[in-house]
């Protein structure tokens, strides 16, 4: 589903992320585990086109996403989740998970929300409540569902656990274990695959830009 083969990027002319290569197939769930700074975000946001390569190739579903502009992405069924979350604040939460929709004129997306709200029905409980007055964890929620709207094939997860209640991070992890048997391809960067290590198949570590154990 999509390769990444000697991926080279630099920021501001530093070289960040150097000859990586990783596979995912349909339905595999793999760890893209490191250190803070060991490259795991930037690796995201390239693949999303958020940032330039200096060379290398990102294939999907036989798209070259290296020559696509980066709004591509979600019209090829590819859903991002930063680390950050990116929420509107005065936005309810409904409204958020529902931007993708608004920003690429997806049709028949009311199925598509009800799938989501069936997944996390966290959500459907908080709908419509400001993202603002939502506890870290639950905007997390919010930003994965958003994830989900156009994140039929493919998810990108940046630490999807990281500085939420264990008791979150726990649920967090039997979210991601319900879409693994719905057949979604993700990626999950993680400090650490301590809540998450029972639903991936497979796990690269990163050190200093580079895949240096797989």
């Amino acid at each position: 589903m999509l390769i990444v083969d000697a991926l080279d990027v630099d920021i501001n002319g530093t070289p960040i992320l150097r000859d990586i290569g990783l596979e995912i197939k349909t339905g595999e769930i793999i760890g893209l585990i490191g250190r803070n700074g060991a490259g795991k975000t930037t690796f995201l946001r390239s693949v999303m086109g958020l940032l330039p390569i200096n060379s290398g190739k990102i294939d999907f579903d036989d798209h070259a996403l290296h020559s696509l502009p980066g709004h591509r992405r979600a019209h090829l069924r590819i859903g991002y989740m930063p680390e950050d979350r990116r929420l509107v604040p005065e936005m309810t939460a409904e409204e958020n998970i529902l931007l993708p929709v608004w920003s690429t004129n997806i049709d028949g997306y009311e199925d598509r929300l009800n799938w989501i709200y069936k997944i996390i029905p966290e959500c459907e409980k908080f709908r419509t409540m400001a993202a603002n007055s939502l506890s870290g964890g639950q905007q997390k929620l919010v930003a994965l569902g958003r994830a989900l709207m156009v994140g039929h094939k493919l998810l990108l997860l940046d630490e999807p656990t990281e500085g939420i209640a264990p008791v979150l991070a726990q649920r967090m992890g039997e979210i991601l274990a319900s879409l693994k048997k719905e057949g979604v391809s993700i990626i999950i960067a993680e400090s650490n695959d301590a809540h998450v290590a029972n639903v991936i198949d497979r796990t690269y570590v990163i050190e200093r830009g580079s895949i240096v154990s797989n």
